[in-house]
């Protein structure tokens, strides 16, 4: 071929198809007319001579030749974007995107106090926050649309090899109770006691369900005789509910700073049980690594490393900025 038989323009549109399923949504996706995104699409399969939709069901299929040409379509995009991105770079900083991804918790807590501090450098820097289960955001970062993730959870097998996962820091998951429970008073609880308790938990596929059962099976903690009063779909949602008097939990240290402030909710430690998980920081060591990235990395994350993050060290700054663009989804709280 003597010239591409496609534009970017149609590697957009056709890609939006696919995630939308209809043409309709995908032209209101990109902010154009539906008829516009049928004639892309026809003059695209008339200049590969081939069908790219079966159009006869009620969501747009794409055929053999469409699922290949997305394939390599959402490669070429990701390449154009990262060299936009690193043009961008030749500004030194004084411009440009970053792009961080999170899993639930570390996305809801610590991320957005992260990403302040680093605004506070870099106020010229536009900022994007995903957050996503683990899963996820490992494979967005695998496919170059995220620079760097912090996760809690497992990376999926498949993509070890290919990212480099650095162990970051220990978060611990404390048992929380109302203040007006009758063990709050105490520093220190025994194992027995945990089995007079009613727990509030995530679903039981979540990430840091499993960790907290491993740790606690661990230490010699027959988790069926655990009494699980309900489970609940978020981390917000237990704390209310524990603040409520409806039960005890096992929540991230990170997401309870606020409560502990105002004394809505205490903590106690269990003897000789110390519930921690790992978070990893993931990058794709095959893609380019922004400035504002390597800024982030360098500068941001050895500050948190402890998670003894302390709110003052973030103070107003000297000049409006556009508030950090969060893309999230209601899925594992991992």
């Amino acid at each position: 071929m003597s010239e591409l038989p496609f534009t970017l323009d149609q590697l957009r549109i056709l890609k939006a198809i696919a995630a939308e399923g209809s043409f309709k949504r995908a032209a209101d996706s990109l902010f154009v007319s539906q008829p516009a995104v049928s004639l892309q699409v026809q003059n695209l399969e008339r200049q590969l001579n081939v069908p790219l939709f079966d159009r006869g069901g009620r969501r747009a299929q794409l055929t053999e030749a469409g699922h290949l040409l997305l394939t390599y379509g959402e490669k070429i995009l990701s390449l154009c974007q990262e060299t936009c991105r690193a043009i961008e770079d030749l500004q030194n900083l004084q411009g440009g995107t970053l792009i961080v991804g999170a899993s639930q918790t570390t996305g809801t807590y610590l991320l957005p106090r992260m990403i302040g501090m680093f605004r506070q450098k870099y106020p010229d820097v536009a900022v994007q926050l995903h957050v996503h289960s683990t899963r996820r955001t490992a494979w967005s970062v695998a496919n170059g649309q995220i620079d760097l993730s912090i996760v809690g959870g497992e990376v999926p097998p498949e993509l070890q090899e290919s990212l480099e996962i650095v162990p970051y820091a220990e978060d611990e998951l404390a048992l929380i109770l109302p203040v007006s429970h009758y063990l709050a008073e105490k520093e220190t609880i025994q194992k027995e006691d945990l089995y007079h308790l009613n727990f509030i938990t995530l679903d039981s596929q979540s990430t840091i369900r499993k960790v907290i059962d491993q740790v606690l099976s661990e230490s010699g903690i027959d988790t069926r005789r655990l009494k699980v009063e309900m489970e609940l779909n978020s981390i917000e949602a237990i704390k209310n509910a524990v603040q409520s008097g409806l039960g005890v939990a096992f929540v991230s240290v990170s997401a309870i700073e606020k409560e502990l402030q105002i004394g809505v909710l205490t903590i106690v430690k269990i003897e000789q049980i110390v519930v921690n998980r790992i978070l990893s920081v993931i990058y794709n060591p095959n893609r380019y690594r922004s400035k504002a990235a390597e800024a982030f990395s360098k500068e941001i994350l050895p500050l948190f490393s402890s998670l003894n993050f302390n709110p003052d060290q973030i103070k107003p700054l000297s000049k409006e900025i556009p508030p950090i663009e969060v893309v999230t989804n209601n899925g594992d709280e991992t």
